[in-house]
């Protein structure tokens, strides 16, 4: 098997087409890095000074009532992840930043895609596609013919003749095929580990978690140079295991995907954004309005808190009311935005569901979603930065009502809170999930991933003996 091993890479090394297309491929990776660290750079130069120049102009808005402060508001931004350089996922399209206001939730704005020129809809280069659209393209360059090779040079009677065993030569061509596009992807995730472990301003970086999307490329990988040699067994001639092989990475990487987005829309589709407002207002009328002391839910917290305390007005409770009612209130409206956001959620993983259901007719959407997860640039992971959002929000919420509450007295107009106080507002932070939550949440894909390996390398070593 040695034998054939060397053999094999050494045709592969005299290849000429070999040596073209890994040349283009690493010319793109090149581009595509050199683009990748300097967008990153910009981009997060820009978070840090949006950051600290809107936490310097709230902490300078001097004397104010907290509830005008409530609605000057500030914003929530999303931090920016070092593995997306690598996959950029659907960042683009999903806003860097959250406005926090009273009496309303709002959504991620000021989005990089809306800043794009129409060629965007070409799509993005990145280290990401290189490695998951034309490194398969790689592979099938490499070992398409390495069966039909032998049929057609007629050397594959003579390997049968002098006793070579069929499945060591299967193996051997199995390996022969996989370890150029392992040694280059190998390389390619060093050096992205250095990089990213060498720059100052790259955050959240990890060296487990870019190894275990390492681990990842490589058995989608091993995956694709599984079929690629089980149909090079099954074709007549190198010609008809070219086509087919680029059939099937066809379907894996453009329809199947584009199958699952249509199956999972038209299964669990999003309501429209008027549909959306409309439940929303419709919720907030009928309920408590922390604003107006006079409608019928804002006298039964009345009632109920002139009980709880003990007196017969609301004078004589011992804080202001004004600033407990609009807490309240607050928390009211905070209750129907999560009502109706996890509305949104729940039809967001149940497309999730149907995506990863779908990952048994293509390897590449597993492979897809996971490597989205590790690298933090998911929809799972804005979710999260929206949920970690909003409640900063209500807390912030709390921090200026419960000063009118506890500070001012009830009926007191032209109250101020100081402006040292503003400062001690704690600053929003978000941190991503740990390595073990994401790949607990990706139980299926690499259960999914295993039984892609598992099928075709047994399909390889079936047919090799029947050959």
């Amino acid at each position: 098997m040695k034998s054939i091993i060397f053999k094999e890479l050494k045709e592969i090394r005299r290849d000429g087409r070999f040596k073209i297309a890994m040349g283009i491929v690493v010319l793109l990776l090149i581009i595509a890095s050199i683009t990748g660290i300097n967008q990153y750079q910009k981009n997060n130069q820009q978070y840090k000074e949006s950051l600290n120049k809107e936490r310097s102009i709230w902490e300078t808005q001097g004397e104010k009532n907290p509830h005008s402060a409530a609605h000057y508001g500030t914003y929530a931004f999303k931090p920016k992840f070092a593995l997306s350089l690598f996959d950029y996922g659907i960042t683009k399209y999903t806003g860097n930043s959250i406005f926090l206001e009273a009496h309303n939730r709002h959504e991620a704005s000021f989005s990089e895609a809306s800043d794009q020129t129409s060629l965007a809809r070409f799509g993005t280069l990145s280290i990401n596609f290189v490695l998951m659209y034309l490194f398969p393209l790689i592979i099938i360059l490499i070992g398409y013919n390495a069966y039909t090779k032998e049929v057609e040079n007629r050397t594959f009677t003579m390997l049968k003749s002098q006793g070579v065993h069929p499945i060591k030569l299967a193996l051997g061509k199995w390996i022969a095929t996989f370890i150029p596009i392992f040694i280059l992807t190998s390389i390619i995730f060093l050096i992205i580990g250095l990089v990213l472990s060498s720059l100052e301003s790259f955050s959240f970086f990890s060296w487990t978690s870019l190894g275990v999307l390492f681990i990842s490329y490589v058995f989608y990988y091993l995956i694709i140079t599984s079929i690629t040699i089980l149909i090079s067994m099954w074709s007549r001639s190198s010609g008809m295991s070219l086509v087919n092989s680029l059939v099937i990475w066809i379907f894996f990487s453009f329809i199947t995907p584009k199958i699952a987005t249509n199956f999972a829309n038209g299964n669990h589709p999003y309501p429209s954004k008027s549909e959306f407002s409309e439940r929303i207002a419709a919720d907030k009328k009928n309920g408590l309005d922390g604003h107006n002391p006079w409608n019928k839910a804002a006298k039964k917290l009345e009632q109920e808190t002139l009980k709880k305390y003990g007196v017969d007005s609301i004078h004589k409770l011992p804080f202001n009311y004004a600033g407990y009612r609009m807490q309240k209130g607050e928390e009211h409206e905070a209750k129907i935005y999560e009502k109706h956001y996890n509305i949104l959620n729940d039809i967001a993983l149940k497309q999730n569901s149907v995506y990863k259901n779908l990952s048994f007719i293509s390897p590449f959407i597993p492979v897809r979603f996971f490597s989205m997860d590790i690298a933090n640039t998911s929809d799972v992971l804005h979710w999260k930065f929206t949920k970690a959002a909003e409640k900063y929000r209500i807390e912030k919420q709390q921090f200026l009502n419960y000063d009118i509450k506890d500070n001012s007295k009830y009926g007191e107009r032209g109250y101020k809170m100081s402006a040292e106080k503003f400062k001690k507002l704690p600053k929003f932070n978000f941190t991503p999930p740990s390595l073990s939550e994401i790949i607990k949440e990706n139980t299926q894909n690499i259960v999914f991933l295993l039984l892609w390996l598992a099928l075709p390398l047994g399909g390889i070593l079936i047919t090799s003996k029947k050959i």
